[in-house]
C-alpha cells in the first residue's frame, strides 16, 4: 500500500476503472495521467493526484514516471474498428508513448511497468473464418498483425522485453482481447462494438424507429471481456513473475449478430436490421485461448457476456436519457 503507482491513460475508460479500483483497494498513493482535459474524464478523484501531459514527449513521461515504483501504460490513441482502420498512423505514433515511458521508467527507477497490448497483434491468416480456432500466444508470429494499430502494438511488446532483457525492468505484457464495460466511449467514432450496439439499440428504442444498422454481415466474430475482469488480470500479471505476453479475454465467442440479439432482449425490442457491408468491420474471427492462463495463473475471465452487458446497457442507458456524460466522481 505504500507504493506509488502511476496510471497512464487514466482519463480514458480501463485507465479509469484501474485508478477506481487501487483506490478502493486502500492504494493513496496514486497518480493519473492523460492528455485529455479533466473535463473529459471518465472518472476523476479528488484525493488522486491527477495531471494533464502528452506522453508522446519525452519530458513529459518522466514528469509522470518520477518517484513512481509502478508504471500502467495504457495510454494510446486508438478506439474501436471504425477509428483503427481509418487512422493507422495515428495509431503508430502511440509508439511514441511507450518508447518514452520506458526510458523514463529506467530513468527514475521503476519497479514494475505493464503494457496494454492487443489481440490485434495476432496473424490475420489466423483470423479469416468467423469459426475461428482461438488464438494462442504463439500466433502472434510469424508476424502480420492488424496495419496500423497491431504492428504498433507487437514492436511496443519487443520493446518491453528488451527493456527487460537488457536494463532489468520488470516489464509485463498482456493482449487484451475487446474490453467492455460501463464508464467508456459509447459514440463518437471511437467506440468498440458492445457499446456501439448498446448505443444503437437505445437510440432506436427511445426513437420508435425500430431499425438498427449493423456493420458488416454481422456473422464475424469475437469475444469480449468486461471491465472487472480485465482489472484482475491486469494486476495480476503486473505482480506476477510471469514475464512473456499473456491472453487477457474472454473465450465466449459470439458474432455480432448474436451480440445484437443480446441487447435487443436486455432492452425488451426486437429491431430490423440493416448490414453495412462497405463499413470497417476487421478480422472475420477472434478469439482468446486462455490454456496458457490457467496454467500459470489457475484463473480466467469468466463474466458472461450477458451480466456484463446489462451493467453496460444501463449505464449507456442513463447517460443517453440524461442527455450528457459524467466525467467526475467525487470522493
Amino acid at each position: 500500500m505504500n507504493q506509488r503507482i502511476l496510471v497512464c491513460g487514466a482519463g480514458g475508460f480501463i485507465g479509469g476503472h484501474l485508478i477506481a479500483d487501487l483506490r478502493r483497494q486502500g492504494f493513496t498513493q496514486l497518480r493519473a495521467v492523460d492528455q485529455k482535459p479533466f473535463g473529459d474524464w471518465y472518472q476523476r478523484f479528488d484525493d488522486v493526484e491527477s495531471l494533464q501531459l502528452d506522453l508522446s514527449r519525452l519530458d513529459a513521461c518522466e514528469r509522470a514516471v518520477e518517484g513512481c515504483d509502478v508504471v500502467y501504460n495504457l495510454a494510446a490513441d486508438m478506439g474501436g474498428m471504425g477509428f483503427i482502420e481509418l487512422n493507422k498512423a495515428l495509431c503508430m505514433l502511440s509508439v511514441l508513448i511507450n518508447t518514452h515511458l520506458l526510458m523514463a521508467a529506467r530513468k527514475h527507477g521503476a519497479q514494475r511497468f505493464f503494457f496494454s497490448s492487443s489481440a490485434c497483434v495476432y496473424n490475420a491468416d489466423k483470423q479469416r473464418d468467423p469459426n475461428v480456432t482461438a488464438l494462442k500466444e504463439a500466433d502472434a508470429y510469424p508476424a502480420m498483425p492488424e496495419d496500423g494499430y497491431g504492428w504498433e502494438k507487437l514492436f511496443s511488446e519487443r520493446m518491453c522485453r528488451h527493456f527487460r532483457e537488457d536494463f532489468g525492468i520488470q516489464a509485463r505484457v498482456a493482449r487484451y482481447h475487446n474490453v467492455y464495460g460501463p464508464h467508456g466511449t459509447y459514440d463518437g467514432g471511437r467506440e468498440k462494438a458492445p457499446a456501439a450496439i448498446c448505443r444503437k439499440v437505445i437510440a432506436a428504442k427511445l426513437s420508435g424507429k425500430h431499425e438498427i444498422e449493423i456493420w458488416g454481415d454481422g456473422q464475424q466474430t469475437r469475444s469480449f471481456m468486461f471491465i472487472d475482469d480485465c482489472l484482475h488480470g491486469t494486476q495480476m500479471l503486473t505482480n506476477s513473475d510471469f514475464t512473456d505476453p499473456l491472453n487477457i479475454g474472454s473465450n465466449e465467442l459470439v458474432s455480432i449478430n448474436q451480440l445484437v440479439d443480446l441487447v435487443e432482449d436486455i432492452a425488451g425490442v426486437k429491431l430490423k436490421r440493416s448490414y453495412n457491408l462497405s463499413a470497417p468491420k476487421g478480422v472475420n474471427g477472434r478469439n482468446s485461448d486462455n490454456t496458457l492462463i490457467k496454467e500459470v495463473f489457475g484463473w480466467e475471465p469468466g463474466t458472461r457476456l450477458r451480466d456484463g452487458l446489462e451493467i453496460t446497457y444501463r449505464w449507456i442507458h442513463d447517460e443517453m436519457t440524461r442527455g450528457g456524460v459524467s466525467v467526475v466522481n467525487r470522493a
